[in-house]
């Protein structure tokens, strides 16, 4: 269960941050002169969307052992 949870966690990351990357590219591509004030939010959306799939690791990690020991 652990790993079908981390791997579920895992692909939500990946598309998650695949669409926050597209978005941005769209919006530089159409605006060329608000890269500057698009790429700050977009690296911390992206540092938090990583973190969540971190937190899933560390859970399963916790969750393996509380209820293998």
């Amino acid at each position: 269960g652990n790993a079908i949870g981390l791997g579920i966690a895992a692909l939500g990351c990946g598309l998650g941050q695949g669409k926050i990357v597209q978005g941005a590219m769209e919006g530089i591509s159409r605006n060329h002169q608000a890269a500057k004030d698009m790429f700050v939010p977009m690296i911390l959306g992206l540092a938090f969307i990583e973190a969540l799939t971190i937190y899933g690791l560390i859970f399963a990690f916790i969750f393996k052992a509380a209820f293998f020991a």
